[in-house]
């Protein structure tokens, strides 16, 4: 449909229904310059077709696909710009004029420029005003074609390097070039300088498979270290004759006759990764009694778990290359010195349950802290490859691997620009609570400096049918006397992969391994579920302990849906008839939130606990921190043969939902987000629309009602759930993926080393001569409106001496000290750069000037 909307559709519509078309546009531009959403579009139809079966043959033709596909309109009489989405990341913009009804297509410049007439009139008339295109800096890079590969960028390229590779026989010279450059601490991998062309390599290949096929296949390497050594192969092939043998055969297929499965499987065996270093920045990181503290919650979990995940695939892949080398993981986040009984003031910590890995917390108020030269102490070298997570620590990365020219990869996990609407246009008015402008550019900067980005979802990239992507949010934008956005990223990308993270199974595991189970927590939870008092951790009783339980876990807002999935059960009889509720989230007292949405949410509870009825089905357990005893939790619900329930408006990806289905849970879950993708409606579980409460509490009676009938029933869907957690979401099958994902990139920044190098280059100027400005600026309010009185909460604590301890230097003075610095890695402080704590200003008041953060820059 792409420009159709022009040379066919939109000229064809408005012909269909011309004098209805006046009358609509007349609408549309009679209230002035304006911002229409699509529902507003429809709205106003209605109210000027009045008649529905008129209405229904208007929309019928070409201006119901038109007006289906639209996202919203810009309105500036006499003209009304569409911005039309006729697919995930595809767009077509064009302009109507409402007094003669003629139609141009115009481009995403002239549409945000319409769009910012509404809000900023003379910022939209600049001729100066600054204009971003990253895509101008893609030149000779591959861009995906179908939607159905957006998120499946290493297969692509492996496709794409295989043709590359194929014809003459020097076209695979980068590939040897990128081979010899391998090596660990100075040492040689692969092979040495005497296979410095593809055709010697070829033939030393050639002798080293006959020679190995004499041999036993479970022959050391140390047996035939030597003699590979004179054909001139080094370490890294392989830990016996089979395995060296498989690997050696992969890479003389490639050279010979290229195949993209081969290309694939050779960079997840070469010895490329060996350090990682992985950003964690905001909140309070550590391994115990921090979940609950200002910014700290699932990302802790989802970074230790990975961490593990990583550090056990990489032992395994160091042996299986015959190498003797041990791997080291690196956490880098903040270090605390007011760490309210956590170990968040220590500064290296070993995580549990790792060998090899470690936070690394920086230290603060010295000007000779370097988060560059730590790493580098750390790891005796460069790391081989650098994650960051969330839109601070992935901004600190990207300038950390620009700095030591090491791979990139980044982890939004959740980006803000979709949570609010027209965040963008309307930055502004969000700006002194949220930061949005200086979070948005962040955003902008890491996606587009890394070298591949890691989602959970396809709907994470690019959104569904009605729904853009969160990243693709970020494909044309503008903030009016800021800058506009004409291609900040495209989703077709190959950078893209989607690697969905699993739950840790020493935690969640099915609730029929008897032998492994926490029995321990037993009593905790048969008082937590079915005692008659109501306290300070539950309200509520299950009369019927018979009923099966149907049970959901999250926080109490509006997006998490729990007091709608709790009024689709007050409302069911037939399903309370069948089953209890079980609810954990949350606080009962509304005047101990410190959230005015979760104290709405928590007096509606109230008032639908009061209004059907539900003190005698009902649970209501206060939020619960323990992950072991939650892993039991789960495990006793299913011993009811009950079910999980996620009723959530949108959920980005649905963690829960992977722990339910790992502890053997039939699990329900929301169409709208990720969950949608881990669950196989009626195989795996069930997608529910949080939208139609009525249908969705039937679709979970009506399962009940089948396991009441078939005793098997239940047994097969949970043993399914099961399976597909087994295929797709388990920390192992994570890991695999993001160092074959990592391993793949490094070899590709090499090959399109001029067309990255020309995109960071232009990443450096908009950093230095843009972001700067708007951190600093942002820095300076943040102090001017938020004046701290001294607090013994707010301030480090006194030491005995009479004398006061030297305070830290004040913002303004602290950037004169680290601006002028050239490409180097200086402490900040956190809240000038990076801007973590965007969403909740007001906890900068326990950071105000004891949160620093370390921080490269780069030279103007």
């Amino acid at each position: 449909m792409a420009f159709a909307v022009v040379d066919g559709l939109m000229p064809d519509a408005l012909r269909q229904s011309r004098y209805h078309m006046k009358r609509c546009f007349a609408r549309f531009t009679s209230m002035g310059t304006r911002l229409m959403k699509h529902q507003h579009l429809m709205e106003e139809m209605e109210s000027v077709i009045v008649d529905r079966a008129e209405r229904a043959k208007v929309l019928e033709v070409s201006l119901g696909e038109i007006l289906s596909s639209t996202q919203e309109a810009a309105v500036v009489p006499p003209y009304v710009a569409f911005a039309v989405r006729y697919g995930s990341g595809c767009f077509d913009y064009v302009k109507v004029n409402a007094e003669d009804l003629s139609a141009n297509n115009i481009t995403a410049t002239e549409y945000l420029r319409l769009k910012e007439m509404i809000y900023d009139e003379n910022w939209s008339k600049d001729e100066n005003a600054l204009e971003l295109d990253f895509r101008a800096f893609d030149f000779g890079i591959p861009r995906l074609a179908l939607t159905s590969s957006v998120g499946k960028g290493i297969s692509y390229i492996s496709k794409f390097m295989a043709s590359k590779f194929i014809g003459d026989p020097e076209s695979a010279k980068p590939l040897v070039e990128y081979l010899l450059t391998l090596n660990h601490q100075g040492e040689n991998l692969m092979i040495n300088d005497t296979l410095n062309t593809v055709t010697k390599l070829r033939t030393a290949l050639i002798v080293a498979e006959v020679f190995l096929s004499s041999m036993a296949k479970d022959t050391p390497y140390q047996n035939f270290e030597q003699r590979l050594k004179e054909f001139g192969f080094e370490k890294g092939w392989g830990d016996t004759a089979e395995r060296v043998k498989e690997t050696m055969r992969m890479l003389s297929e490639i050279l010979q006759a290229p195949d993209p499965l081969n290309v694939e499987s050779l960079f997840s065996r070469l010895p490329v990764i060996f350090n990682v270093v992985i950003f964690s920045i905001h909140g309070y990181f550590g391994q115990s009694d921090v979940l609950g503290l200002p910014d700290t919650g699932g990302q802790v979990v989802y970074i230790l778990d990975q961490v593990k995940a990583l550090e056990e695939e990489l032992l395994s892949r160091i042996k299986q290359q015959g190498l003797n080398v041990r791997p080291r993981i690196l956490v880098v986040t903040r270090l605390i010195p007011d760490a309210q009984g956590t170990k968040c003031n220590q500064e290296i910590e070993p995580i549990i349950n790792a060998k090899h890995s470690h936070i690394v917390r920086v230290p603060f108020q010295t000007e000779k802290g370097d988060a560059a030269e730590k790493v580098l102490e750390l790891l005796e070298g460069k790391p081989d490859l650098i994650i960051g997570n969330y839109t601070d620590g992935n901004l600190v990365a990207s300038l950390m691997a620009r700095e030591l020219g090491v791979t990139l990869g980044t982890i939004a996990h959740a980006l803000e620009k979709t949570k609010y609407e027209d965040s963008d246009i309307k930055w502004k008015e969000f700006d002194q609570k949220h930061h949005f402008s200086c979070q948005f550019t962040a955003d902008l900067i890491a996606m587009n400096a890394a070298d591949f980005v890691v989602t959970s979802t396809f709907q994470e990239i690019a959104g569904s049918k009605t729904r853009p992507g969160q990243y693709e949010s970020h494909t044309a934008f503008t903030m009016p006397g800021l800058y506009r956005v004409v291609s900040g990223i495209d989703v077709f990308d190959p950078k893209f992969n989607i690697a969905a993270p699993g739950a840790d199974q020493s935690v969640y595991f099915p609730f029929s391994e008897k032998k492994k189970r926490f029995t321990s927590f037993h009593p905790a939870i048969e008082e937590l579920l079915y005692s008659k008092d109501n306290n300070d951790e539950h309200i509520g009783v299950l009369a019927d302990r018979k009923k099966p339980i149907i049970f959901s876990m999250s926080r109490i807002d509006i997006v998490k849906n729990i007091t709608g999935l709790t009024e689709w059960y007050g409302k069911n009889k037939r399903l309370r008839d069948l089953v209890n509720l079980v609810i954990v989230g949350g606080c009962f007292d509304p005047s101990k939130s410190k959230d005015r949405e979760e104290m709405e949410e928590i007096k509606k509870m109230h008032t639908l606990i009061e209004k059907y009825q539900l003190k005698d089905q009902m649970r209501w357990i206060a939020a619960q921190t323990d992950r072991n005893r939650n892993g039991e939790l789960y495990r006793c619900i299913a011993d009811t043969k009950g079910a999980f329930v996620q009723p959530a408006l949108y959920e980005a990806f649905g963690l829960t939902v992977i722990e339910a289905m790992n502890c053997g849970l039939p699990t329900f879950a929301t169409i709208q987000g990720g969950p949608a993708e881990i669950i196989v409606d009626g195989v795996s579980g069930f997608h529910i629309d949080p939208y139609n409460g009525d249908e969705t509490s039937n679709k979970i009676a009506d399962f009940f009602a089948k396991c009441k009938k078939h005793s098997g029933h239940w047994n097969r869907m949970s043993e399914e759930g099961l399976r597909r957690i087994y295929e797709c979401y388990t920390w192992n099958i994570y890991a695999k993926k993001v160092l074959n994902i990592g391993s793949t990139y490094g070899f590709w920044r090499q090959f399109k080393k001029e067309q990255k190098n020309a995109k960071l280059r232009y990443i450096d100027l908009f950093y230095n001569l843009q972001f700067k400005k708007m951190a600093q600026d942002m820095a300076i309010k943040s102090e001017e409106s938020q004046q701290i009185p001294p607090t013994e909460t707010a301030q480090p604590e006194q030491p005995k001496e009479e004398t006061a301890p030297k305070q830290p230097e004040s913002a303004p003075e602290a950037l004169k000290e680290v601006l002028p610095e050239p490409r180097h890695v200086k402490l900040i402080p956190l809240f000038y750069y990076i801007p973590c704590n965007l969403k909740h200003p007001e906890r900068l008041k326990t950071m105000h000037k004891t949160r620093w953060l370390l921080h490269v820059t780069h030279s103007n």
